[in-house]
Protein backbone atom coordinates (compact mmCIF):
# COMPACT_ATOMS: atom_id res chain seq x y z
CA UNK A 1 0.00 0.00 0.00
CA UNK A 2 1.38 3.42 -0.98
CA UNK A 3 2.43 5.74 1.83
CA UNK A 4 2.43 9.54 1.62
CA UNK A 5 4.39 12.42 3.13
CA UNK A 6 3.16 16.02 3.35
CA UNK A 7 5.79 18.74 2.93
CA UNK A 8 5.14 22.33 4.05
CA UNK A 9 7.47 24.69 2.18
CA UNK A 10 7.08 28.14 3.71
CA UNK A 11 9.03 30.59 1.56
CA UNK A 12 9.67 34.32 1.47
CA UNK A 13 6.78 35.20 -0.84
CA UNK A 14 4.50 32.16 -0.76
CA UNK A 15 3.59 28.97 1.09
CA UNK A 16 3.38 25.62 -0.65
CA UNK A 17 2.05 22.27 0.58
CA UNK A 18 3.02 19.19 -1.42
CA UNK A 19 2.18 15.52 -1.17
CA UNK A 20 4.90 12.98 -2.07
CA UNK A 21 4.50 9.23 -2.26
CA UNK A 22 7.00 6.73 -0.88
CA UNK A 23 8.89 6.73 -4.20
CA UNK A 24 9.53 10.46 -3.95
CA UNK A 25 6.99 11.36 -6.64
CA UNK A 26 5.05 14.61 -6.28
CA UNK A 27 1.33 13.82 -6.14
CA UNK A 28 -0.06 17.32 -5.64
CA UNK A 29 1.06 20.89 -4.99
CA UNK A 30 -0.91 23.82 -3.59
CA UNK A 31 0.49 27.32 -3.22
CA UNK A 32 -0.62 30.68 -1.84
CA UNK A 33 1.22 34.00 -1.93
CA UNK A 34 1.12 36.45 0.97
CA UNK A 35 1.77 40.15 1.45
CA UNK A 36 5.22 41.74 1.49
CA UNK A 37 5.59 44.92 3.55
CA UNK A 38 8.33 47.54 3.03
CA UNK A 39 7.59 50.23 5.65
CA UNK A 40 10.96 51.99 5.39
CA UNK A 41 14.09 51.89 3.26
CA UNK A 42 15.80 48.54 3.90
CA UNK A 43 12.94 47.17 6.04
CA UNK A 44 11.06 44.02 5.01
CA UNK A 45 8.19 42.59 7.08
CA UNK A 46 5.60 39.81 7.03
CA UNK A 47 2.35 39.30 8.91
CA UNK A 48 2.94 36.14 10.95
CA UNK A 49 -0.75 35.25 11.22
CA UNK A 50 -1.19 35.64 7.45
CA UNK A 51 1.63 33.10 7.03
CA UNK A 52 -0.14 30.68 9.37
CA UNK A 53 -3.36 31.12 7.42
CA UNK A 54 -1.61 30.23 4.16
CA UNK A 55 -0.09 27.15 5.82
CA UNK A 56 -3.45 25.90 7.06
CA UNK A 57 -5.21 26.59 3.77
CA UNK A 58 -2.58 24.90 1.58
CA UNK A 59 -2.33 21.88 3.89
CA UNK A 60 -6.10 21.42 3.82
CA UNK A 61 -6.07 21.60 0.02
CA UNK A 62 -3.23 19.07 -0.12
CA UNK A 63 -5.06 16.68 2.20
CA UNK A 64 -8.18 16.97 0.07
CA UNK A 65 -6.15 15.75 -2.92
CA UNK A 66 -5.53 12.37 -1.26
CA UNK A 67 -7.91 9.43 -1.67
CA UNK A 68 -10.70 9.32 0.89
CA UNK A 69 -9.67 7.96 4.30
CA UNK A 70 -5.95 8.17 3.37
CA UNK A 71 -3.72 10.23 5.63
CA UNK A 72 -0.04 11.19 5.31
CA UNK A 73 2.36 9.18 7.43
CA UNK A 74 4.11 12.38 8.49
CA UNK A 75 4.66 16.09 7.89
CA UNK A 76 7.95 17.83 7.20
CA UNK A 77 8.39 21.60 7.56
CA UNK A 78 10.91 23.65 5.62
CA UNK A 79 11.07 27.41 5.81
CA UNK A 80 12.61 30.76 4.93
CA UNK A 81 15.43 31.02 7.44
CA UNK A 82 16.48 33.84 9.79
CA UNK A 83 13.08 35.59 9.56
CA UNK A 84 12.29 36.45 13.16
CA UNK A 85 9.06 36.31 15.15
CA UNK A 86 8.32 36.87 18.82
CA UNK A 87 4.86 35.93 20.01
CA UNK A 88 2.67 35.79 23.09
CA UNK A 89 2.74 32.29 24.62
CA UNK A 90 -0.85 32.71 25.77
CA UNK A 91 -2.46 33.77 22.49
CA UNK A 92 0.06 32.72 19.83
CA UNK A 93 -0.17 36.23 18.35
CA UNK A 94 3.07 37.96 17.29
CA UNK A 95 3.87 41.10 19.24
CA UNK A 96 4.98 42.85 16.02
CA UNK A 97 5.42 42.04 12.33
CA UNK A 98 7.94 39.36 11.42
CA UNK A 99 11.32 40.86 10.51
CA UNK A 100 12.33 39.14 7.28
CA UNK A 101 15.84 37.81 6.56
CA UNK A 102 16.28 40.54 3.89
CA UNK A 103 15.67 43.32 6.42
CA UNK A 104 18.63 45.66 7.05
CA UNK A 105 17.37 47.81 9.96
CA UNK A 106 20.03 46.50 12.35
CA UNK A 107 22.98 47.38 10.09
CA UNK A 108 24.21 50.15 12.41
CA UNK A 109 24.04 47.83 15.45
CA UNK A 110 26.08 45.23 13.57
CA UNK A 111 28.58 47.94 12.62
CA UNK A 112 29.04 48.94 16.27
CA UNK A 113 29.63 45.33 17.31
CA UNK A 114 32.24 44.95 14.57
CA UNK A 115 33.99 48.12 15.73
CA UNK A 116 34.08 46.70 19.26
CA UNK A 117 35.85 43.60 17.95
CA UNK A 118 33.11 41.00 18.42
CA UNK A 119 33.00 39.54 14.90
CA UNK A 120 35.80 37.00 15.40
CA UNK A 121 34.10 35.56 18.47
CA UNK A 122 30.74 35.40 16.70
CA UNK A 123 32.28 33.76 13.65
CA UNK A 124 34.25 31.22 15.69
CA UNK A 125 31.22 30.13 17.69
CA UNK A 126 28.50 30.28 15.02
CA UNK A 127 30.22 30.15 11.62
CA UNK A 128 28.36 33.36 10.74
CA UNK A 129 29.31 37.00 10.27
CA UNK A 130 27.96 40.04 12.07
CA UNK A 131 25.24 41.04 9.65
CA UNK A 132 21.56 42.08 9.84
CA UNK A 133 20.75 38.95 7.80
CA UNK A 134 20.68 36.76 10.93
CA UNK A 135 18.14 36.56 13.74
CA UNK A 136 20.05 37.72 16.82
CA UNK A 137 20.07 41.46 16.12
CA UNK A 138 16.45 41.27 14.96
CA UNK A 139 15.49 39.80 18.35
CA UNK A 140 17.37 42.58 20.14
CA UNK A 141 15.63 45.20 18.01
CA UNK A 142 12.18 43.81 18.83
CA UNK A 143 12.91 43.60 22.57
CA UNK A 144 14.21 47.17 22.55
CA UNK A 145 11.48 48.71 20.39
CA UNK A 146 8.22 46.98 21.31
CA UNK A 147 6.96 48.49 24.60
CA UNK A 148 7.21 46.03 27.48
CA UNK A 149 8.69 43.26 25.35
CA UNK A 150 11.95 42.84 27.26
CA UNK A 151 10.27 42.56 30.67
CA UNK A 152 7.71 40.10 29.31
CA UNK A 153 10.48 38.04 27.69
CA UNK A 154 12.34 37.76 31.00
CA UNK A 155 9.14 36.59 32.69
CA UNK A 156 8.73 33.81 30.13
CA UNK A 157 5.55 35.27 28.64
CA UNK A 158 6.98 35.48 25.10
CA UNK A 159 8.48 32.99 22.65
CA UNK A 160 11.01 33.55 19.89
CA UNK A 161 11.22 31.47 16.76
CA UNK A 162 12.16 31.43 13.16
CA UNK A 163 9.21 30.64 10.90
CA UNK A 164 9.50 26.87 11.41
CA UNK A 165 9.04 27.26 15.17
CA UNK A 166 6.06 29.56 14.68
CA UNK A 167 4.39 27.08 12.32
CA UNK A 168 5.14 24.18 14.68
CA UNK A 169 3.66 26.10 17.60
CA UNK A 170 0.42 26.73 15.74
CA UNK A 171 0.12 23.27 14.17
CA UNK A 172 0.52 21.69 17.61
CA UNK A 173 -1.90 24.28 19.07
CA UNK A 174 0.74 25.79 21.36
CA UNK A 175 2.02 22.49 22.73
CA UNK A 176 5.51 22.50 21.19
CA UNK A 177 8.12 25.27 21.11
CA UNK A 178 11.06 23.78 19.20
CA UNK A 179 13.31 24.08 16.18
CA UNK A 180 15.97 22.02 14.43
CA UNK A 181 19.74 22.47 14.25
CA UNK A 182 19.76 23.96 10.76
CA UNK A 183 17.48 26.83 11.71
CA UNK A 184 19.12 27.29 15.11
CA UNK A 185 22.51 27.60 13.41
CA UNK A 186 21.22 30.64 11.48
CA UNK A 187 20.20 32.68 14.52
CA UNK A 188 23.75 33.82 15.49
CA UNK A 189 23.00 32.51 19.00
CA UNK A 190 23.80 28.81 18.44
CA UNK A 191 27.25 27.31 18.95
CA UNK A 192 27.85 24.92 16.05
CA UNK A 193 30.72 23.19 17.91
CA UNK A 194 28.80 22.51 21.13
CA UNK A 195 25.45 22.19 19.30
CA UNK A 196 23.76 24.33 21.95
CA UNK A 197 22.57 27.88 22.60
CA UNK A 198 25.64 29.89 23.56
CA UNK A 199 25.47 31.77 26.86
CA UNK A 200 28.16 34.28 25.85
CA UNK A 201 26.19 35.23 22.74
CA UNK A 202 22.91 35.43 24.63
CA UNK A 203 24.57 37.86 27.03
CA UNK A 204 26.14 39.90 24.23
CA UNK A 205 22.84 40.33 22.38
CA UNK A 206 20.88 40.60 25.66
CA UNK A 207 18.48 37.80 24.71
CA UNK A 208 16.74 36.03 27.63
CA UNK A 209 17.14 32.25 27.42
CA UNK A 210 13.46 31.87 28.34
CA UNK A 211 12.58 33.11 24.82
CA UNK A 212 14.30 30.26 23.02
CA UNK A 213 12.95 27.02 21.56
CA UNK A 214 14.44 23.59 22.25
CA UNK A 215 16.73 22.34 19.47
CA UNK A 216 16.58 18.88 17.87
CA UNK A 217 17.86 16.82 14.94
CA UNK A 218 16.20 17.35 11.56
CA UNK A 219 14.53 13.92 11.63
CA UNK A 220 13.19 14.34 15.19
CA UNK A 221 9.58 13.58 16.14
CA UNK A 222 8.41 17.11 16.98
CA UNK A 223 4.79 16.39 17.90
CA UNK A 224 1.35 15.94 16.34
CA UNK A 225 -0.96 18.41 14.65
CA UNK A 226 -4.05 19.37 16.59
CA UNK A 227 -7.13 17.39 15.56
CA UNK A 228 -9.21 20.54 15.19
CA UNK A 229 -7.04 21.82 12.32
CA UNK A 230 -7.30 18.96 9.84
CA UNK A 231 -9.78 16.54 11.42
CA UNK A 232 -6.94 14.17 12.35
CA UNK A 233 -3.59 14.22 14.11
CA UNK A 234 -0.55 13.86 11.87
CA UNK A 235 2.99 13.45 13.25
CA UNK A 236 5.56 16.15 12.41
CA UNK A 237 8.83 14.26 11.95
CA UNK A 238 11.14 16.69 10.19
CA UNK A 239 12.19 20.33 10.15
CA UNK A 240 14.98 21.88 8.08
CA UNK A 241 15.78 25.34 6.79
CA UNK A 242 14.99 25.73 3.11
CA UNK A 243 18.55 25.65 1.80
CA UNK A 244 19.53 22.61 3.83
CA UNK A 245 16.35 20.86 2.68
CA UNK A 246 17.29 21.65 -0.92
CA UNK A 247 20.78 20.25 -0.32
CA UNK A 248 19.18 16.93 0.65
CA UNK A 249 16.63 17.11 -2.17
CA UNK A 250 19.51 17.64 -4.63
CA UNK A 251 21.33 14.50 -3.40
CA UNK A 252 24.24 16.52 -2.07
CA UNK A 253 24.89 14.00 0.68
CA UNK A 254 28.67 13.74 0.46
CA UNK A 255 31.57 16.16 0.96
CA UNK A 256 32.31 18.31 -2.08
CA UNK A 257 28.83 18.20 -3.59
CA UNK A 258 27.30 21.63 -4.23
CA UNK A 259 23.94 23.14 -5.16
CA UNK A 260 22.45 26.57 -5.77
CA UNK A 261 18.81 27.48 -5.27
CA UNK A 262 17.48 30.49 -7.17
CA UNK A 263 14.46 32.00 -5.51
CA UNK A 264 14.04 35.49 -4.08
CA UNK A 265 17.79 35.36 -3.54
CA UNK A 266 20.49 32.91 -4.55
CA UNK A 267 21.84 30.33 -2.12
CA UNK A 268 24.89 28.16 -2.74
CA UNK A 269 25.68 25.39 -0.29
CA UNK A 270 28.60 22.97 -0.36
CA UNK A 271 28.58 19.80 1.75
CA UNK A 272 31.82 19.59 3.78
CA UNK A 273 31.16 16.30 5.58
CA UNK A 274 31.66 16.17 9.33
CA UNK A 275 34.28 18.94 9.21
CA UNK A 276 33.69 22.54 10.21
CA UNK A 277 35.58 24.63 7.64
CA UNK A 278 35.96 28.27 8.61
CA UNK A 279 35.95 30.42 5.51
CA UNK A 280 38.76 32.81 4.66
CA UNK A 281 36.49 34.52 2.12
CA UNK A 282 33.67 35.64 4.39
CA UNK A 283 31.42 32.73 3.54
CA UNK A 284 29.27 31.10 6.19
CA UNK A 285 29.78 27.80 7.97
CA UNK A 286 26.53 26.15 8.93
CA UNK A 287 24.93 22.88 10.00
CA UNK A 288 23.87 21.00 6.86
CA UNK A 289 21.72 18.55 8.82
CA UNK A 290 21.59 16.11 11.68
CA UNK A 291 19.99 12.92 10.47
CA UNK A 292 20.06 9.41 11.90
CA UNK A 293 22.34 10.62 14.66
CA UNK A 294 25.02 12.11 12.39
CA UNK A 295 25.84 15.79 11.99
CA UNK A 296 27.04 17.17 8.65
CA UNK A 297 28.28 20.70 7.94
CA UNK A 298 28.34 22.98 4.92
CA UNK A 299 29.82 26.17 3.54
CA UNK A 300 27.20 28.61 2.33
CA UNK A 301 27.12 31.82 0.38
CA UNK A 302 23.98 33.83 -0.25
CA UNK A 303 23.13 36.80 -2.38
CA UNK A 304 19.98 38.70 -1.64
CA UNK A 305 18.63 39.48 -5.10
CA UNK A 306 17.94 36.88 -7.80
CA UNK A 307 14.25 36.39 -8.51
CA UNK A 308 13.51 39.59 -6.59
CA UNK A 309 15.53 41.56 -9.18
CA UNK A 310 13.34 40.16 -11.95
CA UNK A 311 10.28 40.97 -9.84
CA UNK A 312 11.50 44.57 -9.75
CA UNK A 313 11.57 44.65 -13.55
CA UNK A 314 7.96 43.46 -13.51
CA UNK A 315 6.46 45.27 -10.52
CA UNK A 316 8.77 48.27 -10.11
CA UNK A 317 9.84 49.34 -13.58
CA UNK A 318 6.90 47.54 -15.20
CA UNK A 319 8.96 46.78 -18.31
CA UNK A 320 7.87 43.13 -18.39
CA UNK A 321 4.56 41.46 -17.59
CA UNK A 322 5.96 38.07 -16.57
CA UNK A 323 9.38 36.80 -15.46
CA UNK A 324 9.43 34.38 -18.38
CA UNK A 325 9.75 37.32 -20.82
CA UNK A 326 13.35 37.91 -19.69
CA UNK A 327 14.61 34.86 -21.59
CA UNK A 328 13.32 36.09 -24.94
CA UNK A 329 14.62 39.61 -24.24
CA UNK A 330 18.08 38.26 -23.35
CA UNK A 331 18.21 36.23 -26.56
CA UNK A 332 17.13 39.18 -28.67
CA UNK A 333 20.54 40.91 -28.35
CA UNK A 334 24.13 39.72 -28.63
CA UNK A 335 25.31 41.52 -25.49
CA UNK A 336 24.25 44.02 -22.85
CA UNK A 337 26.08 46.73 -24.81
CA UNK A 338 28.05 47.86 -21.78
CA UNK A 339 25.16 47.78 -19.27
CA UNK A 340 25.90 46.11 -15.92
CA UNK A 341 23.46 45.76 -13.05
CA UNK A 342 24.44 45.34 -9.39
CA UNK A 343 21.14 44.27 -7.76
CA UNK A 344 21.94 45.40 -4.21
CA UNK A 345 18.35 46.34 -3.36
CA UNK A 346 18.90 45.33 0.27
CA UNK A 347 22.69 45.42 0.33
CA UNK A 348 25.27 42.95 -0.94
CA UNK A 349 25.59 39.48 0.56
CA UNK A 350 28.56 37.11 0.41
CA UNK A 351 31.40 37.49 -0.24
CA UNK A 352 31.09 41.32 -0.18
CA UNK A 353 28.84 41.79 2.88
CA UNK A 354 28.00 45.44 2.37
CA UNK A 355 24.57 46.12 3.92
CA UNK A 356 24.65 49.78 2.82
CA UNK A 357 25.15 49.15 -0.91
CA UNK A 358 22.15 49.82 -3.14
CA UNK A 359 21.16 48.57 -6.56
CA UNK A 360 22.92 50.36 -9.41
CA UNK A 361 22.79 50.26 -13.22
CA UNK A 362 26.03 51.16 -15.00
CA UNK A 363 26.73 51.93 -18.64
CA UNK A 364 23.34 53.32 -19.65
CA UNK A 365 23.18 55.34 -22.86
CA UNK A 366 20.37 56.69 -25.03
CA UNK A 367 20.58 53.40 -26.93
CA UNK A 368 19.87 51.35 -23.80
CA UNK A 369 16.52 49.57 -23.95
CA UNK A 370 14.44 47.01 -22.13
CA UNK A 371 16.43 44.09 -23.56
CA UNK A 372 19.75 45.37 -22.20
CA UNK A 373 18.32 45.96 -18.74
CA UNK A 374 16.62 42.54 -18.66
CA UNK A 375 19.75 40.75 -19.85
CA UNK A 376 21.96 42.63 -17.39
CA UNK A 377 19.60 41.58 -14.59
CA UNK A 378 19.95 37.91 -15.54
CA UNK A 379 23.71 38.26 -15.93
CA UNK A 380 23.94 39.68 -12.40
CA UNK A 381 22.60 36.37 -11.08
CA UNK A 382 25.42 34.54 -12.88
CA UNK A 383 28.10 36.94 -11.65
CA UNK A 384 26.97 36.65 -8.04
CA UNK A 385 26.96 32.86 -8.32
CA UNK A 386 30.49 32.86 -9.78
CA UNK A 387 31.75 35.07 -6.95
CA UNK A 388 30.56 32.54 -4.39
CA UNK A 389 31.77 29.50 -6.27
CA UNK A 390 35.28 30.96 -6.61
CA UNK A 391 35.35 31.70 -2.88
CA UNK A 392 34.26 28.16 -1.97
CA UNK A 393 36.93 26.58 -4.12
CA UNK A 394 39.56 28.75 -2.45
CA UNK A 395 38.30 27.85 1.05
CA UNK A 396 38.06 24.10 0.52
CA UNK A 397 40.68 23.38 -2.12
CA UNK A 398 38.08 21.17 -3.78
CA UNK A 399 37.70 21.20 -7.54
CA UNK A 400 34.11 21.44 -8.74
CA UNK A 401 32.98 20.15 -12.10
CA UNK A 402 29.22 20.59 -11.73
CA UNK A 403 26.72 22.82 -9.97
CA UNK A 404 23.26 21.41 -9.25
CA UNK A 405 20.57 24.06 -9.58
CA UNK A 406 16.93 24.43 -8.64
CA UNK A 407 14.31 27.10 -7.99
CA UNK A 408 11.97 29.08 -10.19
CA UNK A 409 14.68 30.84 -12.20
CA UNK A 410 16.17 27.63 -13.62
CA UNK A 411 13.24 27.40 -16.04
CA UNK A 412 15.19 30.06 -17.98
CA UNK A 413 17.51 28.14 -20.32
CA UNK A 414 19.39 31.29 -21.34
CA UNK A 415 20.30 31.82 -17.69
CA UNK A 416 21.51 28.20 -17.37
CA UNK A 417 23.84 28.71 -20.34
CA UNK A 418 25.19 31.98 -18.93
CA UNK A 419 25.81 30.28 -15.57
CA UNK A 420 27.77 27.49 -17.28
CA UNK A 421 29.73 30.02 -19.32
CA UNK A 422 30.65 32.46 -16.57
CA UNK A 423 31.66 29.66 -14.16
CA UNK A 424 33.20 27.41 -16.82
CA UNK A 425 31.56 24.25 -15.47
CA UNK A 426 28.55 22.03 -16.02
CA UNK A 427 25.19 23.20 -14.69
CA UNK A 428 22.87 20.33 -13.82
CA UNK A 429 19.14 20.90 -13.52
CA UNK A 430 16.99 18.54 -11.50
CA UNK A 431 14.00 16.70 -12.91
CA UNK A 432 12.26 17.69 -9.68
CA UNK A 433 11.66 21.43 -9.61
CA UNK A 434 10.65 21.65 -5.94
CA UNK A 435 13.77 20.14 -4.39
CA UNK A 436 13.29 22.02 -1.10
CA UNK A 437 9.93 20.35 -0.50
CA UNK A 438 11.31 17.01 -1.70
CA UNK A 439 14.24 17.26 0.71
CA UNK A 440 12.10 17.82 3.78
CA UNK A 441 9.67 15.11 2.63
CA UNK A 442 12.60 12.69 2.51
CA UNK A 443 13.68 13.84 5.98
CA UNK A 444 10.16 13.30 7.28
CA UNK A 445 10.20 9.83 5.70
CA UNK A 446 13.43 9.08 7.56
CA UNK A 447 11.88 10.45 10.75
CA UNK A 448 8.82 8.21 10.49
CA UNK A 449 10.79 5.15 9.39
CA UNK A 450 9.75 4.99 5.73
CA UNK A 451 13.34 5.44 4.55
CA UNK A 452 16.06 3.80 6.61
CA UNK A 453 19.20 4.39 4.57
CA UNK A 454 20.28 7.99 4.07
CA UNK A 455 22.60 7.03 1.23
CA UNK A 456 19.66 5.59 -0.68
CA UNK A 457 17.73 8.84 -0.76
CA UNK A 458 19.42 9.67 -4.07
CA UNK A 459 17.05 7.28 -5.88
CA UNK A 460 14.32 9.88 -5.46
CA UNK A 461 15.87 12.53 -7.68
CA UNK A 462 17.07 12.44 -11.26
CA UNK A 463 18.73 14.96 -13.57
CA UNK A 464 17.67 15.69 -17.08
CA UNK A 465 19.30 18.93 -18.20
CA UNK A 466 23.09 19.32 -18.32
CA UNK A 467 24.36 22.64 -19.70
CA UNK A 468 28.03 22.84 -20.68
CA UNK A 469 30.15 25.97 -21.15
CA UNK A 470 30.29 27.51 -24.64
CA UNK A 471 31.99 30.85 -23.91
CA UNK A 472 35.77 31.00 -24.27
CA UNK A 473 37.78 31.62 -21.11
CA UNK A 474 39.18 35.02 -22.18
CA UNK A 475 35.65 36.34 -22.69
CA UNK A 476 34.65 35.02 -19.27
CA UNK A 477 37.57 36.84 -17.65
CA UNK A 478 36.58 40.13 -19.32
CA UNK A 479 32.95 39.76 -18.19
CA UNK A 480 34.08 39.13 -14.60
CA UNK A 481 36.40 42.14 -14.62
CA UNK A 482 33.56 44.43 -15.73
CA UNK A 483 31.41 43.00 -12.95
CA UNK A 484 34.12 43.55 -10.33
CA UNK A 485 34.44 47.18 -11.39
CA UNK A 486 30.67 47.66 -11.13
CA UNK A 487 30.56 46.12 -7.64
CA UNK A 488 33.44 48.31 -6.50
CA UNK A 489 31.62 51.38 -7.79
CA UNK A 490 28.35 50.34 -6.10
CA UNK A 491 30.17 49.91 -2.78
CA UNK A 492 31.92 53.27 -3.22
CA UNK A 493 28.53 54.88 -3.85
CA UNK A 494 27.29 53.47 -0.54
CA UNK A 495 30.12 55.18 1.28
CA UNK A 496 31.47 51.89 2.68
Amino acid sequence: MTSYILAIDQGTTSTRAMIFDDQGRAISSHQKEFTQYFPQDGWVEHDGMEIIQTVIETVREALDSLPEAVSPKAIGITNQRETTLIWDRGTGEPICPAIVWQDRRTADFCGLLKQDGYEDMVSEKTGLLLDPYFSATKITWILDNVPGARDRAKKGELAFGTVDSFILWHLTEGQVHATDMTNASRTMLYNIHDLAWDKDLLKMFDVPEALLPSVHACDHYFGDTGKSLFGKSIPITAIAGDQQAALIGQNCLAAGQIKCTYGTGGFIMMHTGDKIIRSQNRLLTTVAYKMQGKVAYALEGSFFSAGSAVQWLRDGLKIIRAASETEELARSIDSCNGVTMVPAFTGLGAPHWNPEARATLFGITRATGIAEIARATLESVGFQTADLLDAMQQDTGMSIDALKVDGGMVENKWLLQFLADIMQLKVVRSEVSETTALGVALLAGVGVGLFNKVNKLSIFNHYYNITKPEMVTDETILHKKNWENAVESACYYSGK
